[in-house]
């Protein structure tokens, strides 16, 4: 019998329309490879830089394979090839929920215990859609930023008679004013330029030169200059390099050193401030904590060294090879964000944090994934795990088991909802709990007894994706329920993975740290400006007012906080 497979004899050694034609396979070991990039005189250190990381990339790739712990689907997340999780997004109409009459996960009905909008005549309606995010224009409310210029009349006043009837009164209308927005660019630092008038005497010789105007100091690079760059850099992601350029088009040389010799200097003024938010992250009742990859080239050279001596010591090598950003987001009065990078785990960085913690204050909930590393026996804590990554496991099964998949999604739609409902009524933390034990309980209690089910009655394979899924589950059920036991726990990591996008954002832009010093300023600021935003402050204006108060905030940091700076400055 034929092999339908096998290509014919007219076809073969030619080129299928539409598919790119299988290259030559080219393997070289990837110290030959970082060699051949050596010898390139020609290219920019950025370059070689970029040249580096693909070379890493695919031999990471390589290893992966060939431990065979790299599935497709998680190849092409990790290239940016990654489809919308969302359940209405992810299957067809045509799927259905094999344990409910219509397909799971309809967001468009209220949560449960959440009560309709009442009508004008008692019975319960629909609440509204919300409107199209993208939709409408920016009032000018929405420009906190922009100076406010008041025009008076040319010839009216309020109490005038009316030009128009000659009968009526004239009045203001303050809380309707005509607004009209001008918007107009500048560049990101700005400079001045001041010309003393000298004279001198033709006599005696003495130079008298005009007093340059009071509050300017002495200093060149005012506290703002170093605010700006700082939140270019670590809040935006913009390299120096990039500044530099940006500025140099705009007449304002600016090099990428002097920035970094600007943003180091005012990172003392900074650290007592940086140094008193551990402090008081360590006091919150939930931590998250979470790391993702970091490249410090001080780092990378002493891990190389490392291997080089285990190799000439005849030994492998069996110390750490990886550098990361741990991020931690403390949840208590106050949201504080912070950052860590090294060649520490999240586990490790996390105990550094609640070291400074009260041993009269009772174990927070720590809020991370299922990785060993994450976690830290130094301290006790109230271990809960992320239901986000719990679902990604059975997405990533959806192509094999969509009926299964759906219905687990359905579930956790559900619970979602119910904390939804919890937030838009502001209940307490034991109301919550409360809320969960009575609408969301007995939807998880039957969504374990269906995946006992599959594996019992060997409907799936144990090994399959579904399968695998399943197991992770059940392995951390009591970490994956904790909102159904314990006050205030919750359901996902998401803001911790929402505040490492600032570190991501550095890694993508500026692709590297030069020195753990450079990863060190790089942390201080990035929480700065992040635990600035989770509170609702102006980071550049907070960053401003640290540096030109460095005095204050060295002796009392705990009054220089986001949320009380505004406060203490006014007063100062």
């Amino acid at each position: 019998m034929s092999n339908p497979w096998r290509r014919s004899k007219k076809t073969k050694g030619k080129k299928r329309p539409g598919r790119r034609h299988k290259p030559d396979v080219k393997v070289l070991p990837s110290a030959q490879l970082k060699g051949i990039v050596a010898k390139a005189e020609s290219i920019s250190a950025e370059e070689k830089a970029n040249l580096d990381a693909v070379i890493e990339t695919l031999e990471w790739v390589s290893s992966e394979l060939d431990n065979k712990t790299l599935t497709l689907a998680r190849l092409r997340s990790l290239f940016g090839i990654q489809p919308s999780e969302k359940t209405k997004k992810l299957f067809d109409e045509g799927v259905k929920d094999p344990d409910a009459d219509t397909p799971a996960a309809n967001t468009d009905t209220p949560a449960a215990g959440l009560d309709p909008t009442p009508t004008s005549e008692g019975q319960p309606e629909t609440a509204a859609p919300d409107a199209p995010k993208g939709h409408g224009r920016n009032g000018a409310a929405d420009y906190t930023g922009a100076e406010v210029i008041e025009i008076g009349h040319e010839s009216l006043k309020p109490g005038a008679p009316c030009p128009e009837c000659n009968g009526g009164t004239v009045y203001e209308q303050r809380q309707r004013p005509k607004v009209v927005i001008r918007l107009s660019g500048q560049a990101p630092i700005k400079a001045r330029i001041y010309r003393l008038q000298t004279l001198r005497c033709h006599l005696c010789g003495k130079i008298f030169a005009a007093k340059p105007p009071p509050g300017i100091g002495d200093a060149k690079y005012e506290p703002t200059a170093a605010s700006m760059i700082a939140l270019l850099k670590y809040g935006s992601g913009l390299p120096f390099n990039r500044l530099e350029g940006l500025e140099g088009h705009l007449g304002i040389p600016l090099p990428a050193s002097t920035q970094w010799d600007v943003v180091a200097e005012a990172a003392t003024a900074l650290q007592p401030a940086y140094e008193e938010l551990i402090r008081e992250a360590a006091r919150g009742r939930v931590v998250h904590n979470d790391d993702t990859s970091m490249r410090v080239l001080s780092h990378m050279q002493a891990i190389e060294a490392e291997k080089r001596a285990s190799a000439e010591a005849g030994k492998t090598h069996k110390g750490r090879v990886g550098i990361f950003c741990t991020g931690v987001v403390s949840v208590g009065e106050h949201q504080i964000a912070l950052f860590f990078t090294g060649r520490k785990h999240a586990g490790e960085n996390l105990a550094t944090v609640l070291s400074e913690r009260s041993s009269e204050l009772a174990a927070p909930i720590q809020m991370c994934d299922g990785l060993d590393r994450n976690s830290s026996a130094e301290f006790d804590v109230i271990i809960s795990n992320c239901l986000v990554h719990a679902r990604r496991k059975f997405v990533n099964a959806k192509d094999s088991f969509p009926a299964e998949v759906l219905h687990v999604l359905g579930v956790f739609g559900e619970v979602y909802k119910n904390d939804a409902a919890t937030k838009q009524q502001g209940l307490s933390a034991a109301e919550r709990l409360r809320f969960h034990d009575e609408h969301s309980a007995p939807a998880m209690t039957k969504l374990q007894a269906w995946m006992q089910h599959q594996i019992d009655g060997k409907f799936i394979e144990p090994n399959s994706s579904l399968g695998q899924a399943i197991a992770y589950m059940q392995k951390r059920w009591l970490q994956l329920t904790r909102f159904l036991t314990v006050p205030g726990a919750p359901l996902d990591n998401n803001i911790c993975e929402r505040a490492l996008k600032k570190a991501i954002l550095h890694r993508k832009n500026a692709l590297f740290y030069k020195t753990e010093n450079g990863a060190r300023v790089g942390d201080l600021y990035m929480s700065l400006i992040h635990t600035a935003e989770l509170v609702g402050a102006n980071p550049f204006d907070y960053l401003t007012a640290l540096i030109s108060n460095a005095d204050a905030v060295a002796a009392a940091p705990s009054e220089w906080l986001p949320w009380n700076y505004a406060a203490t400055a006014a007063q100062s």
